[in-house]
């Protein structure tokens, strides 16, 4: 459930600008397809891939907002240094999950049933119907910070992507340390 959260979530990535929340979301998802190269068009390299998902993810997603909630207090003891290569692994780690499932989505209508706001934040509500037929509801966490709407969590099926992560990294951090966290991310994302 995991790799389909992080994979719904990175297919919203996308420029934030003045539109609304669902607008955003939306013009998000066409820009990750895309940027995989279509059917006429020859497809990246991976490398490409990485790079342009990376660029359409960090003008989306605030990393920062999203690794101190999935951190919860661990973020307040890291120190600066920590704190900056958590953001950097963390945001590479959810890139790197997505572009190996992007193609598993690829053609898959995304359905988008409902948009709340209140004041500055909002959700943004769609549903995905798999190639096998199942339907999976995502609910887009966002708030609007200097006139864009940016996204901080999505729920998949009612279940939270920064939430399913603050449980595991605080699992290592108890069992072990910070430094540890560090180490485990390094090595998934290859850095």
């Amino acid at each position: 459930m995991l790799k389909i959260m992080m994979a719904i979530l990175l297919a919203a990535a996308g420029t934030a600008t003045a539109a609304g929340p669902t607008e955003t979301v939306q013009t998000a998802v066409k820009q990750v397809v895309s940027s995989q190269g279509g059917a006429a068009v020859k497809a990246p390299s991976t490398a490409d891939r990485r790079a342009n998902v990376r660029k359409i993810t960090e003008n989306l997603f605030d990393f920062k907002d999203m690794s101190e909630r999935s951190l919860g207090s661990a973020w307040i003891q890291a120190s600066p240094a920590q704190q900056q290569e958590f953001i950097r692994l963390f945001s590479t780690l959810i890139a790197n999950a997505y572009l190996s499932r992007i193609e598993q989505f690829a053609g898959e209508p995304f359905t988008y049933v409902g948009e709340k706001i209140d004041g500055d934040e909002a959700s943004v509500q769609s549903r995905i119907v798999t190639s096998k037929g199942s339907e999976v509801g995502l609910d887009y966490r966002m708030y609007r910070a200097d006139g864009r709407w940016t996204v901080y969590d999505i729920y998949v099926d009612g279940i939270s992507l920064v939430g399913s992560y603050k449980t595991q990294f605080n699992r290592i951090i108890q069992r072990s340390s910070f430094a540890e966290l560090l180490k485990q991310l390094r090595l998934k994302v290859g850095s």
